[in-house]
């Protein structure tokens, strides 16, 4: 049984297709994987790339793969139903992230950890199951406090790469939300009724509260400064990656923090 696919709005739509525009991020016959946590952001840019994938003239296959980390605060089941009723095709990975952490863990945070191990599941189905190309939901917000959580606290003027090469050479990462703000992915699930699913894990506490403070700081600067975003993502574009490059990409490991 297939389900209607709700359809955001016109202005997200334009920044992601400027995005991978701009960046040559989706190509002729790439099949597209996108990291799909089922929150706001991977799930509207789920919604963005259908939009793209039936309206766009560069055609491409999509798929989402949710990664499980057995966490007892993530419950990701209801997307399994949604994703059916939308048709993509879905890929879902349970392996038991928390409790290897606590064992094998050293000198580094949670999130780190968890992030690296998400992602090389999400590779790994990526190669198993043929697809090229793996999507991931960070937008503009994300970067911009990417951007100072380098600077504050690692001395470096480094973001998110929007367009990389994996070390292994094997797979393109994209980040088509790049131009998109945080509350307009807020903004598309609330009034689309999007299952959204909530991500709260007890160890990852410390991480973010940084990168909440940096959210805090923008914030606060935005209502001051109205053009603040536009101006940062002036700055930060020569650490995104190349430009319009048809022949190749960047070839550096993810920065996130």
């Amino acid at each position: 049984m297939s389900t209607e696919i709700a359809q955001p709005s016109r202005s997200m739509i334009s920044a992601v297709g400027r995005a991978i525009g701009d960046y040559a991020m989706i190509r002729p016959g790439d099949r597209v994987l996108l990291g799909l946590s089922g929150g706001k952001d991977s799930l509207s840019l789920l919604h963005v790339l259908l939009n793209l994938r039936d309206r766009a003239p560069v055609k491409f296959d999509l798929a989402a793969c949710t990664v499980d980390p057995q966490s007892p605060e993530f419950d990701p089941s209801p997307l399994k139903p949604y994703m059916a009723a939308l048709g993509v095709p879905y890929f879902y990975e349970s392996q038991p992230i928390v409790e290897q952490a606590e064992a094998h863990m050293q000198g580094d945070s949670f999130c780190a950890y968890c992030s690296r191990m998400r992602r090389g599941i999400l590779y790994r189905t990526a190669r198993e199951r043929g697809y090229n190309v793996l999507a991931l939901a960070q937008h503009l917000d994300d970067l911009a406090e990417t951007f100072l959580m380098s600077a504050f606290f690692g001395g470096k003027l480094r973001t998110m790469q929007v367009h990389y090469l994996n070390d292994q050479g094997d797979i393109r990462v994209i980040r088509p939300l790049c131009y998109v703000r945080e509350r307009q992915t807020r903004d598309f699930a609330a009034h689309a009724g999007l299952p959204v699913i909530s991500e709260n894990c007890p160890a990852c506490f410390a991480k973010p509260m940084q990168r909440y403070q940096m959210k805090l700081l923008l914030a606060e600067q935005e209502r001051q400064h109205k053009t603040l975003f536009a101006n940062l993502l002036t700055a930060m574009r020569p650490l995104m990656g190349e430009r319009r490059d048809e022949k190749g990409v960047t070839q550096e490991r993810d920065t996130k923090a």
